[in-house]
């Protein structure tokens, strides 16, 4: 990891749900943020807390380009785009946190 990193991310409510594509130089935090209601809008409304697809960029304009990029995508390649990298459309958030964690407990 780099001094900073910069990760376009996308959140669901379930497999084939409500899909929220978003930028962050976090992610752990930011997805935190999300799974906790922190983030008001489109997460929140829809409880799109899973974190089902993310990938890693190198500079702020990448990430922003890319996100302006998937968000304007059809329904169908955002959703093959998960598909390809993460067919079961499982949470990451443990994964990208190394731990159990769910929702800000672990579950031991």
């Amino acid at each position: 990891m780099g001094e900073k990193d910069f990760y376009v991310y996308i959140m669901a409510n379930k497999r084939n749900g409500a899909l929220y594509a978003g930028v962050t130089s976090d992610l752990v935090k930011g997805v935190y943020r999300h799974k906790e209601n922190w983030v008001e809008g489109f997460t929140q409304k829809y409880s799109a807390h899973q974190l089902v697809y993310y990938e890693y960029r190198n500079t702020a304009a990448s990430v922003i380009k890319r996100e302006k990029r998937v968000k304007k995508w059809r329904r169908q390649w955002k959703m093959a785009l998960i598909e390809k990298a993460y067919p079961n459309w499982n949470d990451l958030y443990a994964q990208i946190t190394g731990s159990r964690v769910k929702h800000g407990m672990t579950d031991e």
